[in-house]
């Protein structure tokens, strides 16, 4: 796993089976996000097995296989689609095409696991809202830096237990390493991943929802910018949001590609959770300085001080509770209603959003 990029950044949890062998087969299709290594890492140590592989470069497909050699390269979309003892199909394509290809694999019976973001248009949830309503079938979304990431996950079980009492404000930060000479163009390109605040900002929106026990909120306000990489006029470097939930829950958020080569790893992503009892940080992939593993979690709160190392320690129930979710048609992973609501509210951030416009400063000349 390259700790260095954010693109290509595939954790590995202890395996955990939730089903029997040959009880869940999957599929990938759409390779364009390195994100799916990681979906499928998720899926495998639960017990689900990779069938097949499709993408229409060959090349992509060659690098797949080499990772997951059991997954046989399909010759087209549609033999997956109708290959029947297929149950899902993960995706990461071009994120402005991932509602198209879920729309299809609904549309032969398979539930779809997409990265995020999963939309990048409001006419998009609608759509994939009413096809889930039609066929009953999961439409799961990849917010990887809650769902995969310990430090992230044992927060939230923190929270259930009453650590901190209710969660009245989130603090997030998602700083990402860009890597311009390894990106796609289409990476650099609004019109395809949505704009920053749709983009890594869905990962953000999400985890508020989780951790403040929301269904819904508004954005009260949202900027984007472009401050560094004037190169590429569709891109945006910069974005932040406020929000307040419907249970009264304040949320601010900032996200960037500013990380600096020196850091330790291609992110210093944080969240604070501030409660009635306590507050919770976690410090998902370094502890800068100090510790180059991640997974942090302080909690203060009225019994004192506490620091939790819990990298290997609590593992992605994600994915197990997901597989159990699309064999018995449950919620217990994560409601179909969460994981559209916080896609929506980024598309919204986003939509909303005032767009910053600074000259550059004396000191940078």
């Amino acid at each position: 796993m390259n700790k260095n990029d954010g693109m290509n950044y595939s954790p590995k949890g202890k395996v955990n089976r939730v089903v029997n062998e040959g009880e869940f087969l999957f599929a990938a299709m759409g390779l364009d996000h390195g994100h799916i290594y990681g979906m499928c890492n998720g899926l495998l140590e639960a017990g689900g097995e990779l069938a097949a592989v499709y993408d229409p470069d060959p090349d992509k497909v060659k690098a797949f296989i080499e990772k997951f050699p059991q997954a046989k390269a399909a010759a087209s979309e549609e033999e997956i689609l109708t290959d029947s003892s297929i149950t899902l199909v993960a995706g990461a394509s071009i994120p402005s095409k991932r509602c198209d290809l879920g729309l299809k694999v609904l549309d032969h019976g398979k539930h779809y696991f997409v990265d995020k973001p999963a939309f990048t248009t409001l006419e998009q949830v609608e759509k994939a809202k009413k096809k889930t309503e039609e066929t009953g079938l999961k439409w799961g979304i990849y917010y990887s830096e809650r769902l995969h990431v310990e430090g992230a996950v044992f927060a939230g079980q923190l929270i259930e237990e009453g650590a901190i009492g209710r969660v009245v404000q989130v603090i997030g930060t998602g700083p990402h390493r860009a890597n311009p000479d390894s990106r796609p163009d289409w990476f650099f390109d609004r019109d395809y991943v949505g704009g920053i605040l749709c983009d890594i900002g869905s990962h953000q929106i999400e985890q508020f929802l989780h951790y403040a026990g929301a269904k819904d909120a508004e954005v009260l306000h949202s900027k984007v910018a472009n401050y560094k990489f004037k190169e590429h006029p569709k891109f945006e470097d910069f974005g932040d949001a406020t929000l307040v939930a419907d249970n009264g829950a304040t949320f601010y958020f900032r996200v960037d590609w500013f990380t600096p080569d020196g850091l330790g790893t291609w992110g210093d992503g944080r969240v604070t959770i501030l409660g009635t009892e306590g507050y919770i940080e976690v410090r998902k992939y370094i502890d800068i300085a100090r510790d180059n593993s991640g997974d942090h979690v302080y909690l203060v709160n009225q019994e004192g001080e506490k620091h939790f190392a819990c990298h290997g320690k609590v593992g992605y129930p994600f994915f197990g509770e997901f597989i159990l979710d699309c064999l018995n048609d449950t919620e217990n992973a994560m409601t179909q209603a969460h994981a559209f609501k916080a896609a929506e509210l980024c598309i919204e951030a986003q939509n909303k959003a005032i767009q910053v416009e600074q000259a550059e400063s004396v000191a940078a000349k």
